[in-house]
């Protein structure tokens, strides 16, 4: 067995709604030393039934996207991340929880994945930067779920998100949790709701 690298970090064990799952994390990763609260409060708000294709966008250290596949099976499941070393750590920790099978994809946003129709993209973005890449999560994210489907993110900040997620999606419903905005966005058709980008 080899001796764990300096910017890994023990086991992290997990329970979210009596499922038990265990993961390895990296100092490199964001929040490398438990789940983030911001993604807990959005795995307790999104509803997985009837989704048949999900995407754990920004999948980081793999969570969502483990999580996610426990529940739907891990052939439906697609996790993507810009960090190579989030991809690694992700493919280890599938491995870890028995659902190898999931698809995990390197991809600054949607350049390298190719799938569509998804049923339901989850996503906790960087808030911490400027709007960029959430605007590219959300108007890549809308041409890529089916009619019907839906975009969940979770974030600290509100009224842009709102803002943003109405102008392409036409609406959105806002849950906060714990100082998070949640924002579960249904594409009701094909076509952004408004032309103009804000």
């Amino acid at each position: 067995m080899s001796a764990i690298k300096s910017s890994e970090k023990p086991n992290v064990f997990i329970q979210i709604n009596n499922i038990n799952l265990v993961f390895e994390t990296s100092s490199d990763l964001f929040s490398p030393n438990a789940p983030d609260k911001g993604t807990l409060a959005m795995l307790n708000l999104a509803d997985f039934e009837n989704k048949s294709k999900i995407l754990d966008l920004g999948c980081g250290w793999g969570l969502t996207g483990i999580y996610a596949a426990k529940l739907i099976g891990e052939e439906n499941v697609f996790m993507s991340d810009i960090s190579e070393r989030a991809v690694e750590i992700s493919k280890k920790n599938a491995l870890l929880n028995n659902v190898q099978g999931v698809t995990v994809i390197q991809s600054d946003g949607f350049k390298e994945i190719n799938e569509k129709d998804f049923s339901l993209i989850l996503s906790n973005p960087p808030y911490h930067t400027d709007f960029s890449v959430a605007k590219h999560f959300i108007e890549k994210g809308f041409n890529r779920l089916t009619v019907g489907g839906e975009l969940i993110m979770v974030t600290k900040r509100r009224e842009w998100y709102k803002n943003k997620l109405v102008s392409v999606f036409g609406g959105t419903k806002i849950t906060e949790s714990g100082g998070y905005f949640i924002f579960t966005a249904q594409k009701r058709n094909n076509n952004y709701a408004k032309s103009v980008k804000i």
